[in-house]
């Protein structure tokens, strides 16, 4: 993201934060009922080229890398040796590259522990963050999404990756997208997206990625979880492979699933107050012993706050799991998109 791009959404009203064009209230509405798109300026990218990129990521990363082509993108992760997440990325090619999207408060650690693993490889790491304007667009399914991202891309299915002008497009799921576009010709592109649906700040962008059941990695929330307690293996979400080889947690991972239970999911629920990612959550039957931790927060349309927070699934089917302490705040759960099973 340009200088000259943020000092253009600046002049357009978008806060200092990114949070909004002035009006959350107003933007989440719009986020859950008509066609928004959003200046990802939390986001950032890793570039990572050479001959040897592919087989080095798909050694390190908690998904099928080889098998990523120019027409689809991936979820992945990367574990310490314990299986504990360190990061979630999103992956696509960009020609002979891969790009690597993930939240910019963890991007400059995770570049350089990416860049330990180096070695002898002929892989070259850098942050691109600057060269590429990260723009989400939404539409629900009741709106046409054509004016929003065009035809050819609204025909894409969910992974789906598509050449723009300027750019590309990746299908996130049914209503979801990302514009990965030229911070050079970003502003252009802008003009055309927010002419044809309303502009919303991250707030908005971030209710519809819990509303989607999707989970983030930030820096409060590293090495706190396992990849099936951010339901990573389920279809739905799809950012393990059980065939694709060795990488760093592997073990830890695969007897995760084949000799033991999963005990602690991902889930969504409403809350009044505000909480930081992180934070435990605790149920009667642990005490003052935490069964979990919020994974991310942002503002309701319907008011309030609304969360994903991995908890113990016991602790869900009980009915009762307070947020901060024991006494804390109770939860009200809601629905993901998907089955957990």
């Amino acid at each position: 993201m340009t200088q000259e791009w943020i000092s253009a959404l600046a002049a357009q009203g978008l806060a200092a934060d990114g949070s909004s064009f002035g009006d959350v209230a107003e933007e989440l509405i719009a986020a859950r009922d008509a066609a928004v798109v959003a200046p990802l300026s939390d986001l950032g990218l890793i570039r990572a080229s050479g001959p040897d990129t592919a087989g080095f990521l798909h050694n390190l990363l908690t998904n099928d890398i080889n098998g990523i082509t120019s027409a689809g993108a991936r979820f992945a992760g990367f574990c310490t040796p314990k299986g504990r997440l360190l990061a979630l990325f999103l992956i696509w090619r960009d020609g002979d590259d891969f790009l690597l999207m993930l939240p910019r408060d963890i991007l400059p650690a995770m570049l350089k522990k990416l860049s330990m693993y180096v070695l002898r490889s002929k892989v070259k790491l850098t942050d691109a963050t600057g060269e590429r304007a990260l723009i989400g667009c939404s539409a629900p399914a009741a709106v046409s999404p054509a004016s929003t991202v065009g035809e050819a891309v609204a025909a894409l299915g969910r992974f789906g990756v598509a050449a723009v002008e300027g750019g590309q497009a990746v299908r996130l799921d049914d209503t979801r997208w990302l514009l990965a576009l030229d911070a050079a010709t970003a502003g252009s592109h802008w003009q055309q997206l927010a002419a044809a649906a309303r502009p919303v700040g991250l707030a908005a962008w971030q209710w519809l990625e819990i509303a989607a059941g999707q989970s983030r990695v930030v820096a409060a929330t590293q090495e706190a979880f396992v990849p099936q307690m951010l339901n990573m293996e389920l279809p739905a979400v799809a950012g393990v492979s059980f065939t694709k080889g060795c990488y760093p947690g592997q073990e830890i991972v695969a007897r995760t699933q084949y000799l033991g239970k999963v005990k602690r999911r991902t889930f969504r629920a409403r809350l009044a107050a505000a909480v930081a990612p992180g934070a435990h959550v605790y149920a009667p039957e642990t005490g003052d012993q935490h069964c979990g931790a919020v994974v991310s927060v942002a503002p309701s349309p319907a008011g309030g706050f609304e969360c994903l927070v991995c908890v113990q699934i016991g602790a869900v089917e009980a009915g009762e799991v307070h947020v901060g302490a024991p006494a804390g705040e109770r939860l009200e759960f809601l629905p993901l998109p998907y089955e957990m099973a």
